[in-house]
């Protein structure tokens, strides 16, 4: 009679490494002491002192963007390589690691995620609250229609000096901080009309309707994208925010860094 190795065999067998999301000392050791087999922590600390470690920014709670996320670090640090063969164990339904899955590291789907999150100057849950917020504007547009929005996040103070306003600033007075339901409907509400948001590292809304005024010199943007793609990617350049574009034109959402484009996400495929 056929036992379970025989079933799930296959799904452990030519592994190239082992992904442990958060283990506990004991569920790690239990790995470390297998002969021949790498062995990558991937959480939000390394309370195991695994020498192999991928910080996790936030603990996500999709299990498929913390996997994504860990496998993207994996790939940017180069412990793993492309067409590895990989087990991911975390955790579903409670601490423990609960749920297996094998899965191949593909370097043609890097997104850029790592690298916008790791290193920059907001916090991290400030940073995801941003993306999401302009991915939501890409799949449902301002009452039906496109809109374009350009999101400076971190570095606020430096990137009020590089800018302008082009109209009365109605967070001047508030201590509204983005993510807030409410305070996400009004971005929403304000993002058809001209100039950046900017959001301090900690998510509270400084400004609205900036004309952002960084030298253009030197930035290198990909052909097609406008002056407010430009604007974005400069201002991260001079400063150390990062921006978040969404194109009114092709709908994407694109970050920038260190005058660098780092990420591009189609909405409707989020």
């Amino acid at each position: 009679m056929a036992g379970l190795d025989d079933v799930f065999g296959d799904l452990y067998a030519s592994i190239d490494a082992v992904l442990l999301f958060s283990p506990s000392g004991s569920y790690y050791e239990r790995f470390a002491d297998v002969d021949d087999l790498d062995v990558i922590v991937v959480g939000t600390e390394n309370p195991v002192n695994a020498d192999v470690f991928v910080e996790l920014p936030l603990a996500f709670d999709d299990i498929k963007e913390r996997i994504k996320f860990g496998l993207e670090g994996a790939l940017e640090q180069d412990l793993i390589e492309d067409g590895d063969q990989l087990i991911c164990a975390t955790s579903l339904y409670g601490d423990e690691i609960d749920t297996v899955s094998r899965v191949r590291a593909d370097a043609e789907t890097h997104t850029g995620i790592y690298d916008l999150f790791v290193k920059s100057r907001a916090e991290p849950a400030v940073i995801k609250a941003v993306l999401e917020l302009a991915i939501e504007l890409g799949k449902k547009g301002q009452k039906g229609k496109p809109v374009g929005a350009l999101f400076v996040v971190g570095d606020a103070g430096k990137v009020m000096n590089k800018s302008r306003p082009l109209s009365y600033n109605p967070f001047e007075k508030s201590h509204v901080h983005v993510g807030d339901p409410i305070v996400n409907v009004m971005l929403k509400e304000f993002s058809r009309l001209d100039g950046a948001f900017v959001i301090s590292d900690a998510g509270k809304i400084v400004s609205a309707y900036r004309y952002l005024e960084p030298s253009a010199e030197g930035v290198d943007i990909p052909k097609g994208l406008g002056a407010r793609h430009m604007a974005g990617g400069a201002i991260t350049r001079d400063t150390n925010a990062i921006t978040i574009v969404l194109s009114e034109s092709d709908g994407l959402v694109r970050a920038f860094k260190a005058g660098e484009l780092i990420l591009e996400v189609d909405p409707e495929a989020y």
